[in-house]
């Protein structure tokens, strides 16, 4: 059984490699990411990763594994923000409230369909303007949901999360081995690696 990754994170790489999984294939899909009107932040995740699953090219017998990570702000989705100035208006909007990190995850083999949601709540503090613009000249919001990467610079404004810090990563990594599990993968067989 050959594995897909359907995603060109290299984060969603990285933590499949800490559960021992390497992907056969990277095959990122290119589909239309705009949210439908009126559509909210967990549907949306959920319809996201499924899309995405849908879109990969693959064989009867591969695995294809795809995930979405949405941060939502009460209804409002906040996607990969288009430049700096988009990326400004949703680290100030971000700043001092609760909002969450929903991660859906889809596996398919052929017809077949396993998927999940798993949603963590998040606290960013209020950044000072020396903070938001050093984070802003970093360049690390690019191509980023809600305009941050929890595993770099932006971990120092996160005091508090509740839920999974690999789903706000990128890739929930309990959840996905479970999922994989379920279609068959082998994800905790021995593959002749010291323990």
């Amino acid at each position: 059984m050959r594995l897909i990754l359907g995603s060109a994170s290299p984060r969603r790489k990285e933590l499949l490699a800490g559960l021992g999984v390497v992907p056969d294939a990277i095959l990122p899909p290119d589909i239309n990411e705009d949210p439908a009107r009126g559509e909210l932040p967990r549907p949306y995740c959920a319809r996201m990763a499924r899309e995405k699953a849908a879109a990969v090219v693959a064989g009867p017998d591969d695995l294809v594994l795809c995930a979405d990570t949405t941060v939502a702000l009460g209804r409002r989705i906040l996607g990969k923000p288009r430049d700096a100035g988009e990326a400004a208006a949703f680290l100030v909007a971000l700043g001092g409230r609760r909002h969450q990190v929903i991660t859906a995850i889809a596996v398919r083999l052929g017809d077949r369909l396993w998927q999940r949601e798993v949603v963590t709540a998040v606290k960013m503090k209020r950044l000072s303007d020396a903070e938001l613009n050093s984070y802003l000249a970093s360049g690390e919001w690019e191509g980023k949901a809600g305009a941050y990467g929890i595993q770099g610079r932006a971990g120092a404004f996160i005091p508090w999360i509740s839920g999974s810090f690999t789903g706000v990563v990128g890739l929930p990594v309990a959840e996905t081995a479970a999922l994989l599990a379920t279609a068959g993968y082998p994800v905790h067989q021995d593959k002749g690696e010291a323990a």
